[in-house]
């Protein structure tokens, strides 16, 4: 409670039960939260990086090292870890990888921005260097990546490759690579000023369990995961007219509740007459139109599959907007709403084949302007496909970024190593404290080799000596094998990384932190929570302050 003496009496400007926290204590508190996030993710980073077992309130279980997955699922409530939290989400927007990067990059600034707030360095200088650091540090990322074109298919496939190593897609890599990089390919197209953009309102994902990873495959068109509403109907069209539907194909309901008195059979008759002719009006409205298949997202009265059964159209209902949508594009078809409005002009032309196996319409688009491809991503149980496909969804994302940025990188802790080398040397040029500053970001960037080495069982420090050794010979190149424990030329390994990545991460983790040091006091409305004070030694601790937000849940576990 914050109060003021005026004429020898305190004058109460605050709530009984707010409570705040100032100066040294509100920077110590900030800093500790969002280390406590980042520390939560570092053991998932790299080729050796470990998993998390994430298990929400109703017991559902997410295994998981994706770093934003991570932090969405782990029960945090806690106003500065979310700052941290949203560096993750942003990367992970803007470049679709290096979550745990980013969020790593950001804990490890504020760490050495303690140190020189302890040594009676101004947040405000801190922050100044640290921005310095990030421009340069971003413009000498620049200066060492390599060009890539969109045909160049080997590099491209070592950056997806890149991507996947150390998650459950590790296992077929080459052969998801391959697949990522066609889809990629697939997708790409080239805007009027030369550039190339990929298109990924074009690619629809579908997992199936039950079967090897290696059995996924990229299907030109759409794969619906339905079956025919009738056993008469048939199962395939070589060349069919598509009407996609997003009316019922049932009774007309009125708007508002009726009761209808029959007084005899013969007016139960006509009721029921009534509604059969209603029913088949809409289905002959279908086979007026020319279609010989329909995809309906609202439900097909018993009858009316019977007509359309008649008629020789296959039908599947109750279709997921997502998908109706998709084949939109696969058919170039408009979605009608209204049957008696329907022309023969929205159709989609378009083939659909069944698959008994899996139970699933493949359908492909035979005109001249469709496009759309799905990737058919399959895994032995539902925990190994989700995982896959949070793998996969990452290397898709670091495809399209490195084919639309056109630039690659070193990895294996390579890019970090020789930026930080170049820091230290622009740092000479910096005058005053934000000197410090600049080589506090340096050592922050080289946490990424040491983490790296940490959890492959390495020696962090003998690891970094090496790598330091390797770039002031001269190889910009070099970083970690975390299998042979070697310095080796990344490039050469196959180890490749998208470079607008690597700058987003170091941006993003730049602002965070010098968000979280800018703010010297807070102040809570509602009584502050003790639960930090007795195991974590007050309110700097991380579980502390809980009334603003203290991490509960998996969050309490960091």
């Amino acid at each position: 409670m914050s109060q003021r003496m005026q004429q020898g009496q305190p004058m109460i400007i605050m709530g009984e039960d707010a409570q705040r926290v100032k100066d040294q204590d509100a920077q110590e508190y900030n800093i500790q939260a969002a280390r406590a996030v980042s520390e939560a993710v570092q053991s998932t980073l790299g080729p050796k990086g470990m998993d998390k077992m994430l298990v929400d309130s109703m017991g559902d279980v997410t295994i998981t090292n994706d770093g934003v997955t991570i932090l969405q699922e782990m029960d945090i409530d806690n106003p500065t870890a979310e700052m941290i939290v949203e560096v993750a989400e942003t990367q992970e927007d803007e470049a679709g990888d290096g979550t745990t990067t980013a969020v790593a990059i950001a804990g490890e600034l504020l760490k050495n921005a303690e140190e020189l707030l302890e040594q009676d360095i101004h947040p405000t200088a801190a922050i100044r260097g640290f921005n310095l650091a990030s421009e340069e540090a971003r413009s000498e990322i620049g200066e060492i990546t390599q060009a890539v074109e969109p045909g160049e298919t080997e590099l491209l496939q070592k950056v997806a490759e890149t991507s996947m190593t150390g998650k459950s897609s590790e296992l077929d890599k080459e052969l998801l690579a391959e697949l990522v990089v066609k889809t990629v390919e697939a997708i790409t197209v080239e805007a009027n000023d030369g550039s190339y953009v990929v298109d990924l309102e074009n690619l629809n994902i579908e997992t199936q369990t039950g079967r090897a990873a290696a059995e996924s495959e990229l299907l030109n068109g759409a794969a619906i995961d339905k079956d025919p509403v009738h056993d008469d109907m048939p199962t395939a069209a070589a060349e069919a007219n598509i009407l996609l539907l997003n009316e019922p194909i049932e009774v007309e309901e009125t708007d508002v509740d009726t009761q209808v008195n029959i007084e005899s059979p013969d007016q139960l008759q006509q009721f029921l007459d009534q509604e059969e002719k209603q029913l088949k009006e809409k289905v002959e409205k279908i086979a007026d139109a020319g279609a010989d298949v329909v995809f309906c997202q609202k439900g097909i009265d018993d009858l009316a599959q019977h007509y359309l059964a008649k008629e020789d159209i296959l039908a599947v209902r109750r279709a997921k907007k997502s998908d109706v949508g998709f084949l939109k594009n696969v058919l170039e078809a408009s979605v009608v709403s209204d049957l008696d409005s329907v022309t023969e002009s929205d159709l989609g032309y378009g083939s659909v084949r069944r698959d008994g196996e899996d139970e699933l319409f493949y359908v492909e688009g035979l005109g001249s302007e469709t496009h759309g491809v799905t990737l058919l991503l399959r895994g032995s149980t539902d925990h190994v496909v989700d995982e896959l496909e949070r793998g996969i969804n990452d290397a898709i994302d670091v495809v399209s970024t490195t084919v639309s940025d056109g630039r690659v990188v070193a990895g294996g802790g390579a890019i970090e190593v020789e930026v930080a080398r170049r820091l230290r040397d622009y740092a000479d040029s910096v005058s005053g404290r934000e000197q410090l500053a600049v080589e506090a970001f340096a050592d922050a960037l080289e946490l990424v080799p040491r983490v790296l080495a940490e959890n492959a069982g390495l020696d962090s420090i003998d690891t970094l000596v090496n790598l330091r050794k390797a770039h002031e010979n001269g190889d910009a190149n070099a970083g970690l094998n975390v299998y042979s424990s070697d310095v080796e030329d990344s490039f050469d390994a196959g180890v490749v990384e998208p470079a607008h990545s690597k700058e987003q991460a170091i941006a993003s983790a730049a602002e965070a932190a010098n968000l979280v040091l800018k703010i010297d006091d807070i102040i809570a409305a509602d009584e502050l929570s003790t639960s930090g004070d007795d195991e974590e030694g007050g309110p700097g601790g991380a579980g502390g302050m809980g009334g603003m937000g203290g991490m509960g849940g998996m969050g309490g576990a960091m």
